[in-house]
C-alpha cells in the first residue's frame, strides 16, 4: 500500500484565536428605556451630586402623570449608586429630598437590641 501525504501548512499562532466568537448583538433601547436613562442623569447630576451638606435640601416637583413612588425609587437608586444615603419625603405634588440625618431617620419597625432592653 502507498501512503498519501497532505500538503497542509501548520503554523503557531495567537491563543486569542480560541476564544468563542462574541454573537451578541446590542439592541437599541427603547423610548422608555432611554427616558429613563435621560431622567436617571438628571437626578443624579442636579439633586444627588449637589446634597454637600444636611442644609442643602432640594424640591423635585411631579409632572403630571408621574407617580411619587417611581420616582422616590428612582431617586434611592441613584443615591445608592453614588454611595449617598438620603431621606426623601412626599409632599404632595412634590417630593423632599436631603442627606440622611439622625433626626430625618425614620423610626418604624422594631427597635435595635440596644435600646430593646433598656
Amino acid at each position: 500500500m502507498r501512503e498519501e501525504y497532505f500538503h497542509v501548512k501548520i503554523r503557531k499562532t495567537d491563543p486569542a484565536a480560541m476564544r468563542p466568537v462574541p454573537t451578541v448583538v446590542r439592541r437599541a433601547l427603547s423610548p422608555r428605556a432611554q427616558a429613563r436613562l435621560a431622567q436617571y442623569e438628571v437626578l443624579r447630576k442636579s439633586v444627588i451630586s449637589r446634597l454637600d451638606g444636611p442644609d442643602d435640601v432640594f424640591e423635585v416637583r411631579l409632572e403630571p402623570g408621574e407617580k411619587a413612588v417611581t420616582i422616590r425609587q428612582r431617586l434611592l437608586k441613584v443615591a445608592a449608586d453614588a454611595n449617598v444615603e438620603i431621606a426623601v419625603r412626599n409632599r404632595g405634588d412634590h417630593l423632599l429630598v436631603g442627606l440622611m440625618t439622625p433626626e430625618r431617620r425614620s423610626r418604624r419597625g422594631r427597635r435595635p437590641k440596644s435600646e430593646a432592653g433598656a
